[in-house]
Order: structure tokens, then sequence, then C-alpha cells
């Protein structure tokens, strides 16, 4: 089981940034949603401050690697290829089922993509 500062660095800062194999766990993915909310929302009242966007932006672009591998490794753990992720482009529809599949439960056991994550 993964805390939120520790899935927020292994996904923003080590090699996990841009790994598409592997598995997600559930607390690893939620926990990086969660930090990134955060983290997004105090740069978005920073940049209100400074009357601006530029800290949101960069941040929001600096996200888009990183969250497309864990979606992949999420989606892995669930026993699912990582081109589903496409689903997210069909609106309404593809994004619910997106998370439908992150929010269940995955593998207990070793599957195609590896073993059970921490």
């Amino acid at each position: 089981r993964m805390e939120l500062g520790e899935s927020v660095k292994r996904n923003l800062t080590t090699s996990a940034y841009a790994q598409f194999s592997g598995r997600a766990s559930r607390s690893e993915y939620w926990w990086f949603v969660l930090g990134c909310f955060l983290i997004g929302a105090t740069l978005g009242v920073i940049d209100v401050a400074l009357d601006g966007a530029i800290l949101t932006s960069l941040f929001v672009l600096g996200l888009i690697i990183p969250s497309i591998a864990l979606n992949v490794r999420r989606l892995h753990d669930t026993g699912r290829s990582g081109w589903y992720v496409l689903l997210s482009l069909i609106p309404l529809f593809g994004p619910l089922v997106l998370l439908v599949f992150y929010a269940s439960q995955g593998d207990k056991r070793a599957n195609a993509y590896g073993p059970v994550p921490k």
C-alpha cells in the first residue's frame, strides 16, 4: 500500500515517470491523482494571485507523460492492455468506462504484465 507522498514522488521523479510496462496498484494510482489535484489547486491559487496561468500550465504539461504511463500501468494491474487508455477519446462513455477500470481491484496474482505491485 502506497502513501500520498510516496506515490507522487515515484511517478514524478523516478524511473516510473515514463515507464509504460509493469503494474500500478489502486493506492498508487489514486494517491497520485489526489496529489496532482492538490498541487494543481495550489498552483492555481498562486496563478490567480499573480494574475496569470503559467505555473498551472507548466504543471499540466509536465503531467502528460507520467499520467499516461500511470494509467497504462493501472490498466495492466487489472489485466487489460494499455491501449484501453484510448477510450478516453470517446466523449462521456470512454472516461466513465476507464473510471470503472481504474477503480476496480487488480489481479491478486502475477499476470502477463508482471508481478503484483507493492
